[in-house]
């Protein structure tokens, strides 16, 4: 793949509604993602392929997740999982607080984030009484079914 065929995938992924792009062929890869995800370290490695140069501008767009081990959860608690796949919401809309942080009392039964999944907005209900102990999740991260949440102690 060239770097007129990369900038012509990039434009048109831009101007989709598509939210990730992923494409492998003969051992060159390219991952394109709309997702804000935030994390302490850098975790990420340009995707350049073999026979090309690719210019820092467009590097930055052409990224790849770098497995690392999970760390230990220092936080005490029992751990909600994603009932299902779809992006986390933390709060009911942008310009609203979300629905629970650390240190917070939940009831049972009260929404604790929510997950759109095919155009269908899912509260997760805090499955008992307690207090909240760490959030793992960020505002409109994809997240997998199993995938912890949030902590309650």
């Amino acid at each position: 793949m060239n770097i007129s065929e990369i900038k012509d995938l990039m434009s048109q992924f831009d101007q989709s509604s598509l939210r990730e792009f992923a494409y492998s062929n003969n051992g060159e890869s390219l991952v394109l993602s709309k997702n804000d995800t935030k994390s302490a370290a850098p975790e990420t490695q340009p995707v350049v392929p073999s026979a090309t140069s690719v210019s820092p501008a467009s590097a930055e767009s052409v990224v790849e997740p770098v497995p690392t081990p999970a760390a230990e959860s220092v936080a005490e608690g029992d751990l909600v999982e994603s009932p299902l796949v779809g992006v986390a919401y933390l709060a009911p809309a942008p310009d609203k607080p979300a629905f629970v942080s650390v240190g917070d009392r939940v009831k049972k039964g009260q929404t604790l984030l929510i997950i759109e999944a095919m155009k269908v907005m899912n509260e997760v209900p805090a499955p008992k009484d307690g207090v909240v102990t760490e959030v793992l999740v960020t505002n409109e991260e994809v997240v997998d079914f199993g995938k912890g949440l949030v902590r309650i102690k």
